[in-house]
């Protein structure tokens, strides 16, 4: 069963030093897990896109190392990164203009500001709502794309025990308290899938090891 606690980071100022620091930490987690390998595994099933949504990118350095697998085959991408704030530096903006994608922040509620795109994507975002919350926004996710493709903590012993494990890569109080937070609130089986409206849709779920849970629909 998952268990949703509050999460420290999102609760913390964009500025404040602990919250840089534990998005700092977070950049290591996604590397150790391969985040950004899963999910442009992921996307390179579906069609090329010329826009992609992705849902709580924080500083857009994710979605940037995913967009360096992909920009060879899908040139032009204009990518929207939808968040509550908006902390995504110049350095980054460049370096996606510099793979010829372009980089929009629609800042605020995703329910109010969720836009059309051809691919909706998330990366360790959908655990930080109740099953109640996530029911309308994949709702409201499939009228709003084409394909939705997310990467979230898998809720495991493995995965539990990793989390308690941050610390050995220097991880701050923030990010050990929330670490272990995510994976239980993370999925497993078919949990997403569950959740996902009826439609002309081909769901996918699965684990990635060790760390990784997937789910993925397209519609036909």
């Amino acid at each position: 069963m998952r268990v949703l606690v509050p999460e420290i980071l999102d609760h913390l100022p964009a500025d404040d030093p602990r919250a840089m620091r534990s998005r700092r930490d977070l950049a290591r987690i996604n590397a150790v897990m391969r985040q950004s390998v899963i999910m442009a595994r992921a996307l390179a099933r579906c069609q090329p896109p010329r826009v992609i949504a992705d849902l709580g990118s924080g500083d857009g350095r994710f979605m940037l190392r995913v967009a360096k697998s992909l920009s060879k085959h899908w040139p032009g991408v204009q990518l929207l990164i939808c968040d509550q704030q908006n902390i995504v530096a110049a350095q980054t903006h460049a370096a996606f203009e510099k793979l010829g994608w372009g980089c929009e922040v629609r800042q605020g509620d995703i329910f109010q500001t969720l836009p059309q795109a051809d691919i909706i994507t998330a990366n360790l975002f959908l655990h930080h709502f109740e099953d109640a919350q996530l029911a309308p926004l994949l709702a409201l996710a499939a009228s709003r794309a084409k394909a939705f493709v997310t990467c979230e903590p898998r809720r495991s012993r493995l995965a539990l025990l990793g989390a308690h494990m941050v610390w050995a890569l220097g991880a701050n109080d923030v990010t050990r308290h929330d670490a272990v937070a995510s994976v239980r609130a993370g999925f497993t089986d078919l949990e997403l899938a569950s959740l996902w409206p009826q439609g002309n849709w081909t769901l996918d779920e699965h684990a990635v090891f060790p760390f990784t849970h997937v789910f993925s629909a397209h519609a036909f």
